[in-house]
């Protein structure tokens, strides 16, 4: 069975706690890692980048595959990775929730240098109020609470 489909998605998720548990001098590891996740599940990685305590991924979704079980292998595989490779002692794992918004293709570039520009983008904005900024512009009511929560 052939699918047509163009389903982009910006994918959010922070560390357990939102501790600064990401060495970013070995960040490129953990996105090679990732990438070769999301490989593995024939999806399409467009960019993966982050800051110390969240990490962005723009990707394509394959339709055969869940949303909640594609970012469950992914948090699952890298968390046991970065617990494993050594590069990130201090890691304890990634926070239960996640942000997921989709957008259209027409907007892949611009989501791409946004993703890029994680570094410089933080300098002026807190995670928290970059994640109340997405949901806010995608009109998503929430419980600020639940997404914090590491239950």
């Amino acid at each position: 069975m052939s699918a047509y489909r163009q389903i982009l998605y910006h994918i959010v998720f922070r560390t357990k706690a939102s501790e600064k548990t990401i060495d970013l001098l070995h960040f490129n590891r953990l996105k090679n890692y990732i990438s070769g996740i999301i490989e593995n599940k024939k999806c399409v990685s467009f960019k993966i980048n982050g800051m110390e305590d969240h990490i962005h991924i723009l990707s394509d979704l394959h339709p055969s595959i869940a949303l909640a079980d594609y970012i469950k292998d992914i948090k699952i595989a890298s968390s046991k990775w970065m617990k494993q490779s050594g590069f990130f002692p201090n890691f304890r794992g990634w926070g239960i929730k996640y942000c997921a918004l989709t957008y259209s293709y027409k907007e892949r570039d611009i989501l791409i240098n946004y993703i890029r520009n994680q570094q410089e983008h933080h300098k002026k904005e807190s995670f928290r109020d970059e994640i109340l900024r997405f949901f806010k512009e995608h009109s998503i009511e929430m419980d600020e609470k639940w997404f914090w929560v590491d239950n």
